[in-house]
């Protein structure tokens, strides 16, 4: 959500960064919405304050005994009571229609995005780790993965396209990289452990900017509640319309959860294999922290997510997405990309946004700067992809893979696969 006061203040600044996001002019029409609704704030606020003011002069007209003059204020009230409920309606119609106009914008691109249309203008920052070299063909995860358990037919038979089912040892190193991937956050890095609801209300939606404009691409239940397509839906709802204390910032959360995301936007794109799916496990981190933290905060989130990828031993690269490329309600995004042998690039593996007070203006997530006992300034919130599990077992086939079809499981691994250090095909 944004600021209107903001936009009043700087209308061409907003179309300005509306336009990197390649929306058209639209603040006019914001602020001749906001203006009506002002008009009609006041309108109202006249209106009671005469039927309240007209109210108390008819008791004095008739202890005057004018009774003409009591006559005529109580037709006054008469209409004022029955006008007021009229504009209530108009003015509450313009507020809805307001906050709809701006629950649609996406958030505010940060000054160092890059300009572009789409992925191909995103910017490459640094590399970590040389690709491996094979000495025999290189195989890709689908060819790899099956023998060793990732059963896509059964998956397939059971729920529909893109689901799989996950059996032996693929099963195993499954449970090993969500736990390890919890660890490395919570012992290495801070973050509070949370297992929160896999369901929730269409408010937490709205808050972290699911919704309006993404619902076609979650599943919603009959009762009305959402499957999260990520834990930072519940995670970043803790501090939903909350007044939290500067001292008790920066908060940081982790949790595994399964996923669910129904890919309406992404028709035809990996349909084969592990890649995308309706359902999957991610370790997800969110912080919530003050505005002159914020930038840090992003830079350290994003830091913990490549301690993951350097401790599984992985060759990945860190880009600064563009303004096209760039998700609804994030103002800067650093995705690490992991190096796929068997698509011969690197492929997202996890994605740190900072939202800024975007969320936190949906949410009313507020705090209480320290010294201060009655102003309040909106939170900033950042979201970050610490380890997807089904992406980072395509990357550890891919890049450990043997000549013979099995799989070396990297060390860092090994403590939570009863010290497995191969996976072999089945026979």
């Amino acid at each position: 959500m944004h600021d209107l006061k903001q936009i009043r203040e700087n209308p061409e600044a907003f179309d300005a960064a509306m336009a990197k996001r390649g929306q058209e002019p639209i603040a006019a029409e914001i602020l001749a919405l906001d203006e009506r609704n002002r008009e009609l704030l006041t309108e109202l606020q006249t209106s009671q304050a005469r039927r309240n003011e007209a109210s108390k002069m008819i008791g004095k007209a008739k202890a005057q005994g004018d009774e003409d003059k009591a006559q005529a204020l109580m037709a006054e009230v008469g209409e004022l009571k029955s006008r007021l409920p009229e504009i209530e309606d108009r003015q509450r119609d313009i507020a809805v229609e307001i906050d709809v106009r701006l629950s649609g914008l996406p958030n505010l691109p940060a000054d160092d995005v890059p300009l572009g249309a789409d992925e191909d203008a995103n910017v490459e920052l640094k590399r970590v780790g040389e690709p491996p070299e094979f000495d025999f063909p290189v195989k890709d995860h689908v060819d790899l993965g099956q023998p060793l358990g990732l059963d896509f037919e059964t998956g397939a038979k059971i729920a529909g396209a893109r689901f799989t089912m996950v059996r032996g040892a693929v099963a195993r190193l499954h449970r090993a990289l969500g736990q390890f991937g919890l660890d490395v956050l919570t012992a290495g890095h801070g973050y509070e452990e949370a297992m929160p609801p896999l369901l929730v209300r269409e408010e937490s939606m709205l808050g972290t900017g699911q919704l309006p404009k993404f619902a076609d691409d979650s599943f919603k239940t009959t009762d009305g509640r959402w499957l999260i397509p990520t834990a930072e839906v519940s995670l970043t709802n803790i501090v939903r319309e909350e007044i939290l204390a500067e001292e008790a910032l920066p908060l940081r959360f982790v949790a595994l959860t399964s996923c669910f995301r129904s890919e309406a936007g992404s028709a035809g794109r990996d349909t084969r294999g592990y890649i995308r799916q309706h359902q999957f496990e991610k370790v997800e981190m969110v912080s919530i922290t003050t505005p002159e933290a914020s930038e840090a905060e992003h830079e350290r989130m994003t830091a913990c997510a490549e301690d993951v990828l350097t401790r599984l031993e992985l060759p990945f690269r860190r880009m600064n997405l563009a303004t096209g490329d760039l998700g609804f309600g994030a103002a800067r995004t650093y995705d690490l990309e992991v190096w796929l042998p068997g698509q011969d690039t690197y492929r997202e593996i996890s994605s740190c946004s900072t939202c800024r007070d975007f969320q936190a203006r949906r949410m009313n997530a507020r705090y209480r700067p320290e010294g201060e006992t009655k102003g309040t300034r909106f939170v900033h919130t950042l979201n970050g992809s610490g380890l997807v599990v089904g992406r980072m077992i395509v990357a550890i086939l891919e890049n450990y893979q043997q000549a013979d079809g099995s799989v070396i499981v990297p060390d860092a691994l090994r403590p939570y696969m009863n010290g497995m250090d191969r996976l072999e095909p089945a026979p």
